[in-house]
């Protein structure tokens, strides 16, 4: 959906005859890097096309949120709004001992040898630990690049850490480049 309205604002806006500018509210704490990913590609259809893009944040734009709003030529978030969350998680439920317990065994089939690392029924192993935590590693290196690619006046390797902060202490740390509310 949010292609399909990118697309209708590039069809119509006029940044240079009608000085036409995007002015997005966003609240989101997050979710899939792929999908956070999308949403700040196609925000980024915005400025390649010469649109200036204000991004209001008034509650929330975390992990996923903050790829988004990073995009912005201009970030505004309220007082009280919570940025940042720039990290990676993943977990996953282990039930192999209780499925041994229960004498029940589960049996999986893969072809590739990382095609299935930690699954829910197989026995934990240290190797799969260790593949797992460098996919994410790299999952972290990408996201905290397009952070940093897109807001270069923030030092990267001190707020992607997976903390939040406040507005205050997001604008001290170059998060955004206002305190306001949408209304202001």
């Amino acid at each position: 959906q949010l292609r399909q309205e990118i697309t209708a604002v590039l069809t119509s806006a006029e940044a240079e005859e009608r000085a036409d500018e995007v002015v997005l509210v966003l609240n989101t704490g997050g979710g899939t890097v792929t999908g956070y990913g999308l949403a700040a590609s196609q925000l980024l259809r915005l400025k390649e096309a010469g649109l200036p893009l204000t991004i209001c944040v008034e509650q929330v734009a975390a992990s996923g949120g903050y790829m988004m709003a990073c995009v912005a030529d201009r970030l505004v978030a309220s007082p009280f709004a919570v940025l940042g969350s720039i990290g990676v998680i993943t977990e996953q439920p282990n039930v192999y001992e209780r499925l041994k317990r229960e004498g029940i065994s589960f049996s999986t089939i893969t072809a590739g040898k990382y095609k299935r690392t930690l699954t829910p029924t197989k026995k934990v192993d240290p190797l799969d630990e260790k593949k797992l935590k460098s996919d994410i590693e790299q999952v972290l290196k990408l996201f905290k690049g397009f952070v940093a690619q897109n807001r270069p006046s923030l030092d990267i390797d001190k707020i992607a850490t997976g903390e939040t902060w406040f507005g205050p202490d997001a604008l001290e740390r170059n998060m955004v480049d206002k305190l306001a509310t949408v209304d202001e």
